[in-house]
């Protein structure tokens, strides 16, 4: 429930506010910046998300890297099909909007908001802070989430 209020917040939230502490929201947003700024360039293939450990909290990156291993073992696609930092396969964007909140030390929230191919989107980020920096915690766009797919609480 406190996800949800937190999400609620952002969204309502002007694009580009920063969280009530300015310390906190700088890492947590120089975080995000530093993940989403390459893909306005043209010639950027993603970040490797199969890296998982240098961008998810250790559960989700260790559900993503065992889907990974398992479905190449099946010689099938992973239930991650596609770029998770934009939720999709192909992308022209040329421009990001950041939204971050951090209401209790180390964990905070943000939201991003793009246009990929002239299409509106916008992605709820739950953040921790850990040792080696911000994690990632879940993505949600759309109703889906990093975490549910993995069937992690």
């Amino acid at each position: 429930m406190r996800r949800r209020a937190l999400l609620a917040a952002l969204l309502a939230a002007p694009v580009g506010a920063r969280a009530q502490n300015p310390n906190q929201s700088q890492t947590a947003l120089a975080f995000l910046q530093g993940l989403y700024e390459p893909y306005k360039r043209a010639d950027f293939k993603g970040q490797p998300y199969w890296e998982a450990d240098r961008f998810f909290v250790p559960e989700l990156a260790d559900a993503i890297g065992r889907d990974m291993a398992e479905a190449k073992k099946r010689n099938e696609p992973p239930l991650l099909n596609g770029d998770p930092f934009v939720d999709a396969q192909d992308w022209v964007i040329p421009s990001f909007g950041y939204a971050v909140s951090t209401q209790r030390a180390g964990y905070g929230a943000g939201v991003v908001t793009f246009a990929n191919q002239d299409r509106p989107r916008q992605l709820a980020l739950f953040l921790v802070e850990t040792p080696q920096g911000w994690r990632i915690d879940d993505i949600v766009s759309r109703g889906s989430s990093l975490r549910a797919m993995y069937k992690l609480r």
